[in-house]
């Protein structure tokens, strides 16, 4: 083979590689969705809508998943002091693996005014995939325990999964790629929808670049050899 036609090779090697890095680990795929609460409370039945952001990074063969709200739900006739009102929740598991996920977070971190929105803060839990596939997270139930009171919200417009992961069972094969998953093994911690891609074109840029460039540095290294 001549030098020229070794150095077509070998570029052409390198953005092959590139191109299978950039097909082989897949997106994760994020979305913040509306979530219609009907509250049942202590004083009466209200309603709220509130985003709801999920969001999963995996560690080990675990993910922890967050679950955020963008605006408060509900509301008490009377102030909450700091650390009275204790939020809970579930997310509803679909696709490969089914169930709830229990999320639980800490209490208030102050006051809340009567008759204002209380804002939850952010729940977490730890799931562990027991299916291989496709997973996707739902907003469930909202529980708020607070003054020795309860309050459930649960969600009355059949939201939308907010998060899908592809994941991997315990001890089991890889699963397949996909456009809408998350964590690592192959895939990537974040789960924003599109924190991989970025990540990935610029690894691919980089074995593209560093081939080319070692496939130059034969060339003149041969070139001069022969002068």
């Amino acid at each position: 083979m001549s030098y020229p036609q070794r150095t077509a090779a070998l570029v052409s090697a390198a953005a092959l590689a590139g191109s299978a890095v950039l097909l082989a680990a897949p997106a994760a795929h994020a979305d913040v969705v509306d979530v219609n609460y009907h509250c049942k409370t202590p004083i009466g039945d209200k309603s709220a809508v509130s985003p709801i952001d999920i969001k999963g990074v995996k560690s080990g063969n675990r993910y922890t998943i967050t679950m955020s709200w963008q605006k408060g739900v509900s509301s008490s006739p009377v102030e909450l002091g700091k650390g009275a009102m204790k939020p809970s929740a579930t997310i509803n598991l679909g696709g490969a693996d089914r169930g709830t996920l229990p999320v639980t977070g800490p209490a208030n971190a102050a006051a809340i005014p009567a008759n204002t929105p209380i804002k939850i803060s952010d729940l977490s839990g730890t799931y562990t995939p027991e299916k291989t596939g496709k997973v996707t997270f739902t907003p469930g139930t909202l529980t708020i325990k607070a003054l020795g009171t309860t309050t459930t919200c649960t969600p009355t417009n059949s939201p939308k999964p907010s998060l899908t992961l592809d994941v991997t069972a315990a001890g089991g094969s890889s699963s397949s790629s996909s456009s809408s998953s998350g964590g690592s093994g192959g895939q990537l911690p974040q789960t924003g929808p599109e924190d991989s891609a970025v990540a990935l074109g610029t690894l691919g840029g980089t074995v593209l670049l560093a081939g080319a460039a070692g496939a130059l540095w034969l060339t003149r290294r041969n070139q001069a050899a022969r002068r």
